[in-house]
């Protein structure tokens, strides 16, 4: 069983019969009657995306995917492709099949990912928890503030904007993690 607190972007699960995986994590609202988390899912079967709000709450049943480590080895337009590490295959995914992981994708990385199949298609990937990216711009730091408690927007050399603390600056190495997007440290380069 899965929780709406454990679900994740990458995460499959049952819903009113049919399986979904997630693509997007569009927030938190919570009021009197509780928290509902907000989801962007797809269809794992007929491929139609929908959004979703998920009581804190709900259990879901897990659809069993299959797993496969891949590198990333060349982006297409909007096509992702994987090599397969044990067989050399070539595994495409679309922008849309990443959802918000395909923001912090290269082909200049060297990690590994983890492909999920469902009854042998390719669906979605699941990233390490932490990446390490390069800011291409922001707004200059400032002096002095390095609280972290305030942030401003930065943009990635992947196109994606997370929030960064105030003492970020452009071409700053940074860690970001890649469940929620959020910072976590400058990366400690050797």
């Amino acid at each position: 069983m899965l929780t709406t607190n454990e679900i994740r972007v990458g995460s499959a699960f049952m819903f009113e019969g049919s399986p979904f995986i997630v693509q997007r994590m569009l927030g938190q609202k919570s009021g009197r009657a509780g928290i509902t988390v907000k989801l962007r899912v797809k269809n794992i079967v007929t491929g139609g995306t929908q959004d979703l709000g998920l009581d804190a709450g709900e259990k879901f049943d897990e659809v069993d995917l299959e797993e496969k480590k891949v590198k990333l080895s060349y982006i297409d337009g909007d096509d992702f492709h994987f090599m397969d590490q044990e067989t050399y295959d070539d595994v495409p995914l679309s922008k849309d099949d990443l959802g918000d992981n395909a923001g912090y994708l290269s082909p200049d990385d060297d990690y590994e990912v983890t492909i999920t199949f469902y009854e042998g298609k390719a669906v979605g990937v699941k990233l390490p928890i932490n990446i390490v990216r390069t800011i291409t711009y922001c707004e200059p730091g400032v002096k002095g503030d390095t609280s972290g408690k305030s942030t401003k927007p930065a943009t990635l050399d992947t196109g994606v904007e997370v929030k960064v603390p105030l003492f970020c600056n452009t071409d700053d190495r940074i860690v970001i993690d890649t469940r929620d997007g959020s910072f976590v440290e400058r990366a400690k380069d050797k």
